[in-house]
């Protein structure tokens, strides 16, 4: 589940403080039922899940992900039908809060990406419910109404046109090195970066803006957009990316492109998660949905889609998780915007 917004849009404004009043608290009735699931198998919970007959699920898929996802569940439990709304995840809470103001709730399943969890979990429209899968999940991706379903990482790479075997960087503090003036690009919004370097890096804020400081003076040129960086950096616009997408180089190298990624280390964040709705109308089924996704077995689907699983114990096809990475977790996301800011100071970002 990729996406990238600017921080303003999702958090702070006017439109999410008023949401919040207008949430609806949705009666206590289907949380029993969901509760109770709980305790079930998957296949108990199947059986349950089978009476309902679907699943509404709001989730920003990628179009690969989207062609995987559903249709493996279908055929692991035959009879519960996938309906799917696609949607960057500010629009999906949107839609959910209008359907709320209209006495509606629709959706059975909703997910969302690191920068959006605050926001859900502060308009209390998920459920809290026990997930005997997520005990194998770090605490940095799970929460007591949510689980990760995939990651994605901020790394660096290079085109190996330019830069000559045996030359290339090693780390972010050697592509600081003025040797690399006119030669790096990134995505402006990549304050994340700065974040994951100063929290679990460093552990100092001090030193890691003194590092992007360094490798600002190396005059980066940015572009928005992270499929398009890698395609510039293969055409060989600039030496350098600073801030690329882990999962953007097998493929391309694959077929010959001449670049490498820098997988020593680099930021990572959850990409997607999993909630189960407030009052959701097939309660059974989405839990059912929630747990598989988040199990061994959901998590190998997620991976034959080109994500790269939450789960610890499961790979993602190709190398994507960098040695070291620096996870951000959710308490990260109510500081982001002091990082933001910084992020933009350093780079002389407008």
């Amino acid at each position: 589940m990729k996406q990238k917004k600017n921080l303003s849009t999702s958090i702070g404004s006017a439109t999410f403080m008023s949401a919040i009043a207008l949430a609806v608290i949705i009666c206590g009735a289907t949380a029993g039922t969901v509760f109770a699931a709980a305790a079930d198998s998957l296949d108990q919970l199947y059986e349950k899940a089978k009476k309902e007959g679907k699943i509404t699920l709001y989730a920003p898929l990628s179009p690969q992900t989207m062609s995987v996802l559903p249709p493996a569940f279908m055929k692991r439990f035959p009879g519960v039908t996938v309906d799917h709304i696609d949607a960057t995840s500010d629009k999906l809470i949107a839609r959910v809060l209008a359907e709320q103001r209209g006495g509606r709730v629709i959706a059975d399943v909703i997910s969302g990406a690191l920068t959006y969890l605050p926001q859900i979990l502060d308009l209390k429209i998920v459920e809290h419910v026990v997930i005997p899968e997520a005990a194998a999940y770090p605490a940095q991706l799970k929460g007591d109404l949510w689980v990760a379903t995939d990651t994605q990482y901020y790394i660096a790479g290079w085109n190996t046109t330019l830069v000559k075997k045996g030359e290339e960087p090693k780390s972010y503090e050697e592509i600081a090195n003025p040797k690399w003036k006119d030669n790096i690009m990134g995505e402006p919004r990549d304050y994340q970066m700065l974040v994951g370097f100063a929290k679990r890096k460093y552990n100092s804020d001090e030193k890691a803006i003194d590092l992007f400081k360094k490798i600002a003076a190396n005059q980066v040129e940015f572009h928005r957009g992270h499929s398009q960086l890698t395609e510039f950096l293969m055409a060989g616009q600039r030496a350098i990316c600073f801030t690329c997408y882990s999962h953007h180089f097998p493929g391309r190298v694959k077929k010959g492109a001449p670049i490498q990624p820098l997988m020593t280390e680099g930021v990572g964040e959850v990409g997607g998660s999993v909630m189960v709705m407030k009052g959701a109308p097939h309660p059974n089924a989405a839990l059912l949905w929630v747990r598989w996704a988040v199990s061994e077995e959901g998590q190998k689907v997620y991976a034959q889609a080109g994500e790269t699983p939450a789960h610890p114990k499961v790979e993602p096809l190709e190398k994507i998780r960098p040695t070291t990475p620096y996870m951000l977790t959710i308490d990260d996301v109510r500081e982001f915007p002091k990082y933001e800011k910084t992020w933009k100071e350093i780079f002389q970002i407008r």
